[in-house]
């Protein structure tokens, strides 16, 4: 599976959650609401999650290895820096 698209929307910069993106997948996949999130040392991103009714929160869609996790991370990251240096941010 290829990544053909990223879509990155930045958010206010108040706040640890700098973005959301969409991943397309082949032409034909999509998976919205990925987050980019400032942690301490770096950047991360979260994926798109739901609030059970005990308070936690648990993945709608997520890699299922760690490889496809840093290879979604890194294209992920390298988009929202590009968006960073194109545009200003969205209110």
């Amino acid at each position: 599976m290829n990544i053909t698209d990223i879509r990155v929307r930045k958010v206010n910069s108040v706040g640890k959650m700098k973005a959301v993106v969409s991943i397309t997948f082949d032409d034909s996949f999509v998976v919205h609401d990925i987050k980019v999130i400032e942690g301490q040392d770096k950047l991360f991103i979260a994926m798109p999650s739901r609030k059970t009714p005990e308070g936690e929160f648990k993945d709608i869609a997520h890699p299922i290895n760690t490889s496809t996790r840093e290879a979604l991370e890194a294209e992920i990251l390298k988009k929202y820096e590009e968006a960073l240096n194109e545009a200003p941010e969205e209110e």
